[in-house]
């Protein structure tokens, strides 16, 4: 990201309190007109998609998506519902090599997008506390969900490293964040001689979150991916003889060696570049 944390020291940015969609609702819902006018909600019919428009997703797999009301609450005469519509993605070269080499199901390398509306406009609700207040309920709720989306995943012991800013491809200011996790991967390595050697490994993880407003909507988007070379981490469980990257060479092929191969800078800049892309 490269600026500095928003809310002070990176330590201070990385506590959060306990968040729910109850909580982003409550906090639109005393936002008064001067605040938001026109920028939350306001349309009929279903949530956009969220679209990613670099080119880098060719090369993922999506892999899910989901769509509904995630919350709907009553303030006196109004009832606030919050819809989402969110998008997964795999990124297929890693999904595909560890599915072949250790049979294993699903990927440490993924990709979210969500789009947010709440129904009203929060700009009709009453109120009188502005912008800010709204933005950060939902940037807490953003990074709880964005935890939650992370273990369902694989992607587990997910903590908040860092919070800073940085400026998406639309040109709007997001609140940024890294994290850190930890992704197991199990299974058997077939070797050249017709045996098998177990992988039991824990891969650390490094994540990427943003979350801003586009003037309509609050956007959400982020991702995972291995911070060491996949074939390193199964070199680990290899005969000291035998290296992983021949080993894969051997029983796939070198477009699956590559894959795995692949150094975690390259991972790191491909979910940067993804995620603000998500318009």
């Amino acid at each position: 990201m490269g600026e500095a944390p928003r809310n002070g020291s990176a330590e201070n940015s990385a506590q959060f309190g306990p968040t729910t969609r109850r909580r982003l609702l409550a906090g639109g819902a005393a936002v008064g007109v001067a605040g938001l006018a026109g920028c939350l909600g306001g349309r009929d019919g279903p949530v956009p998609a969220p679209e990613v428009t670099s080119d880098r997703i060719e090369d993922w797999r999506r892999t899910d998506a989901s769509e509904g009301t995630a919350s709907e609450q009553s303030y006196g005469p109004v009832t606030v519902r919050a819809l989402e519509r969110t998008r997964i993605f795999e990124y297929a070269p890693v999904a595909d090599a560890l599915a072949e080499i250790v049979d294993a199901d699903g990927s440490p390398v993924v990709f979210f997008a969500t789009r947010v509306d709440l129904r009203p406009a929060i700009d009709r609700l009453p109120g009188e506390v502005g912008r800010d207040r709204v933005m950060s309920e939902v940037e807490t709720a953003a990074v709880d969900a964005f935890r939650t989306r992370l273990r369902n995943a694989g992607i587990e012991d997910v903590q908040v490293a860092d919070e800073g800013i940085t400026t998406v491809r639309s040109g709007h200011t997001a609140t940024a964040w890294r994290l850190t996790g930890a992704y197991a991967i199990d299974g058997a390595i077939p070797l050249p001689n017709g045996t098998t050697a177990e992988i039991d490994r824990r891969l650390e993880i490094g994540a990427r979150l943003g979350v801003w407003h586009d003037g309509t909507d609050v956007i959400v988007s982020g991702g995972a991916y291995p911070t060491e070379r996949l074939t390193a981490v199964l070199d680990e469980s290899l005969p000291d003889a035998v290296d992983a990257e021949t080993v894969v060479r051997r029983v796939a092929d070198a477009e699956t060696a590559e894959a795995l191969a692949t150094d975690p800078a390259e991972f790191d800049i491909e979910v940067s570049q993804l995620l603000i892309s998500v318009a």
